[in-house]
């Protein structure tokens, strides 16, 4: 089992990511982690109520967790847990803790990943992921078709091709 984290802003085209994952690693069962990661704040109230961020989970949309889901039951046997998880700090040796902490092996992006920080305490994760020494892979967007339609495609241009021969 391999756990990929996949930083995030929590955007709906950021799911894309799952389909390429299971493309990419066919024959693992994935532990999916998505992240954002914010700075600490110099306020000492808001370092004495750091384990009270449950606010920061209404930055996920409903949608964004609906389409987790359906991942979940799209690919049953590939998927084992899909998580969403926030990292706190801005060092990369707290980030490397991150990390061992959820026995993460790769860090994956989709290649036209752009960072929108979603509140002023937001770090842009590459800061973090490209000096923390672990595998960062950076995967294309899959347009992913369901098997009957390819069936019916590829019976279609078989057919077009026997009828203008």
């Amino acid at each position: 089992m391999k756990t990929v984290l996949v930083p995030t802003d929590f955007k709906l085209d950021s799911i894309k990511i799952i389909d390429a994952l299971i493309q990419h690693q066919k024959n693992e069962s994935l532990n999916i982690i998505f992240v954002h990661a914010f700075k600490l704040s110099d306020s000492i109230t808001d370092m004495l109520m750091l384990s009270r961020r449950s606010r920061d989970y209404e930055n996920v949309s409903d949608e964004f967790y609906q389409l987790i889901n359906q991942a979940k039951t799209k690919y049953p046997t590939q998927i084992n847990t899909i998580g969403i998880e926030y990292f706190y700090g801005s060092t990369v040796a707290a980030f490397k803790n991150f990390i061992e902490a959820f026995d993460v092996e790769c860090i994956a992006y989709l290649k036209e990943y752009n960072f929108t920080p979603i509140n002023k305490y937001s770090i842009d994760p590459k800061i973090l992921t490209k000096r923390a020494g672990c595998a960062v892979i950076q995967l294309n967007a899959l347009t992913v078709h369901a098997s009957e339609n390819l069936i019916d495609t590829k019976i279609h241009e078989t057919h077009l091709q026997e009828t203008n021969s």
